[in-house]
C-alpha cells in the first residue's frame, strides 16, 4: 500500500510544498498584510445598537428639583416622569413603573442558591469522605 504525499505538508527532506488546497489559496490569492477580504464591512469604531442606546441612556442631563440643580441619567429621568405621571393618577404610567419592578425583581438571582434536603445531604457525604481520606494520608506521613 503506497502513501499519498499531501501538499502543503513539510516532506522527509524538510522542503515545504505549495501548500494549495481547501482554505489554502496561492500565494498569489492569499491576502496581504493590512489588507481585508471584506473591504465595505463594518468601519472600525462603529457601535451596535445596544452600545448608542446605552450610552443614550447613561448620558448625564442636568434638572432643576426644589430649585436645585442636579445631574441624572436619562433613564433616572425617565422612570422619574412615570413615577411623576403615576402619581398624578395616569394608569399607564403606574402600569408600565410595577411591571418594570416585577421584570427586575424576578431576574435577579439569589447571592447563593439554596439547595434542597436531598443536594445538602448528598454534599455533606462527600464532605466527610473526602475529610477521613484527607485524615488517613495525614496520619500515614
Amino acid at each position: 500500500m503506497s502513501r499519498r504525499k499531501q501538499s502543503g505538508l513539510p516532506t522527509a527532506e524538510g522542503n515545504q510544498g505549495d501548500g494549495v488546497g481547501y482554505g489554502r489559496p496561492p500565494r498569489e490569492h492569499q491576502f496581504k498584510p493590512g489588507q481585508s477580504g471584506n473591504k465595505k464591512g463594518r468601519p472600525k469604531g462603529s457601535k451596535n445598537e445596544a452600545t448608542l442606546i446605552n450610552e443614550i441612556l447613561y448620558r448625564k442631563i442636568s434638572i432643576r428639583e426644589n430649585g436645585r440643580l442636579r445631574k441624572i441619567s436619562v433613564l433616572e429621568g425617565i422612570l422619574t416622569k412615570a413615577a411623576d405621571d403615576a402619581l398624578k393618577g395616569k394608569d399607564k404610567a403606574a402600569a408600565f413603573l410595577l411591571n418594570r419592578k416585577q421584570q427586575v425583581e424576578s431576574s435577579e438571582q439569589p447571592a447563593a442558591p439554596q439547595l434542597d434536603i436531598d443536594d445538602r445531604k448528598v454534599l455533606d457525604f462527600y464532605n466527610a469522605q473526602l475529610y477521613e481520606k484527607f485524615k488517613k494520608q495525614g496520619d500515614s506521613e
